[in-house]
């Protein structure tokens, strides 16, 4: 029984650098720029800060808890340690929802790119194969899957870097300083899921800390490493993009259409032509980073949802292993199947919501649970200890906790959905644990 259960450890460093890159990656590609629509050049560069601040010190925060506890459960596993089952359910419910519901978007985005190639194949076609694809990869062996994922990631980090190389030359100020709060400040505000988009997924790394060749080394120097690749890579995709000619032109394609999810190829476009070698290089590589994110959440996601089976939080059959490819080939199905579902909703804009409400729950009760074990278990074995504590996850915890009150204001039609989502689940893990 104890090896239906069992994952295998193959993952270095270099592998968790590449996950954890991956997952996030696809931010930069797009997405992000339709905060600008709502805050300008100036309310997104503020959120943006705010939320860069929350992501470096929840990094660090979390490599405690995942150095200290390597399970595969992540937050779940550290809430239900510090706080009970019942918050242990809340937070590992919240890290399923983000994980589970971000690759339908992703899907959509790579199916809406490649049917400008293949204009006879509906996007939906598209977006499904891709999740047939990629959940097959990540059934046949997580060193398998992650060698792919560090190949591709290495791709879309040098494209960011070609991009940036392009762009950056024909930066003026005033181009950022144009109209740059359209919005007043609260449009900063409104502004903040699409600032957290540009970072969404990284904690999946501790959720293959139980396939980690020490884990108490390597998760320190992977996810610490990737953190800060994508904090550079984040400033100089939006430097690069808007510097050119201004917010205005990486949102609409033209004065009055609606807004675009391709802020790269917009700033190319204005600053060489469409014509250019540079635009098609970006067009067309840039895929890369969409597969990327796609493949590593599915990736996180299923061992997220592997660990619910495991604990007999979600049913049992998710928490077991492929006898062949020690993979949780089941979790990474059902997984699937809600993502299939969720795509044909149509809503992607409101799907990457619901995730970004997920995480910040996540972040939130993570970081009270590493204040709680702080003070429970001082003499718990820590490889790690995050530095500055306890500023570090007091900072994450606050700044998390005002983006979640911003972001219900703001979108109080699907904070209802999550809250909804939530306690269906929690009305079901009761019910189910009283007839046990």
């Amino acid at each position: 029984m104890e090896e239906q259960s069992k994952l295998q450890r193959t993952l270095g460093p270099l592998m968790l650098w590449g996950l954890g890159v991956g997952y996030v990656i696809s931010g930069m590609y797009f997405g992000w720029n339709l905060g600008l629509e709502q805050g300008g050049t100036l309310g997104l560069a503020v959120a943006t800060f705010f939320i860069m601040i929350m992501y470096l010190t929840f990094t660090f925060s979390y490599t405690e808890l995942a150095c200290m506890i390597p399970k595969a459960g992540g937050a779940f596993t550290y809430a239900d340690r510090a706080l009970g089952r019942n918050w242990g359910f809340l937070g590992g419910m919240a890290q399923n929802i983000e994980f589970i519901f971000a690759p339908p978007a992703i899907a959509f985005a790579i199916g809406a790119y490649l049917n400008i190639f293949l204009p006879s194949v509906p996007i939906i076609a598209i977006a499904v194969i891709a999740y047939l694809i990629f959940t097959a990869l990540n059934i046949s062996g997580v060193k398998a899957a992650a060698s792919f994922e560090l190949i591709i990631t290495v791709i879309a980090v040098i494209e960011l870097l070609i991009f940036a190389g392009a762009t950056l030359p024909a930066f003026e100020y005033e181009n950022m300083a144009r109209n740059a709060l359209p919005n007043g400040w609260s449009g900063a505000f409104a502004a903040i899921p699409f600032a957290i988009w540009f970072f969404l997924a990284i904690e999946g790394v501790a959720n293959v800390a139980e396939e980690t060749i020490n884990p108490q080394r390597n998760i320190l120097i992977g996810f610490g490493s990737a953190i800060l690749t994508l904090a550079v890579l984040c400033v100089l995709t939006f430097c690069g993009s808007i510097g050119v000619d201004g917010w205005e032109s990486v949102v609409y394609e033209t004065p009055g259409a609606a807004a675009s999810d391709s802020p790269l190829p917009l700033a190319l476009a204005k600053r060489f032509g469409q014509d250019h070698i540079l635009y098609h290089l970006v067009t067309s590589i840039g895929l890369f980073g969409l597969v990327a994110s796609f493949h590593g959440i599915i990736l996180a996601a299923g061992r997220a949802t592997f660990e619910f089976g495991r604990e007999g939080l979600a049913p049992k059959a998710l928490g077991k292993v492929h006898s062949k490819f020690r993979t949780p080939t089941n979790a990474l199905l059902f997984n699937m199947l809600i993502g299939i579902a969720a795509l044909f909703t149509g809503k992607t804009g409101d799907i990457i919501t619901i995730a970004c409400f997920g995480a910040l729950s996540l972040y939130i009760v993570s970081m009270i649970s590493l204040l709680v074990l702080r003070k429970r278990e001082p003499n718990l074995e820590r490889p790690f200890r995050v530095p500055l504590y306890p500023v570090f996850p007091i900072i994450a915890l606050v700044i998390a906790t005002v983006a979640l009150i911003a972001m219900t204001i703001y979108n109080p039609l699907l904070a209802a959905i999550y809250v909804g989502l939530l306690l269906v689940a929690y009305i079901w893990f009761r019910i189910s644990q009283s007839k046990t």
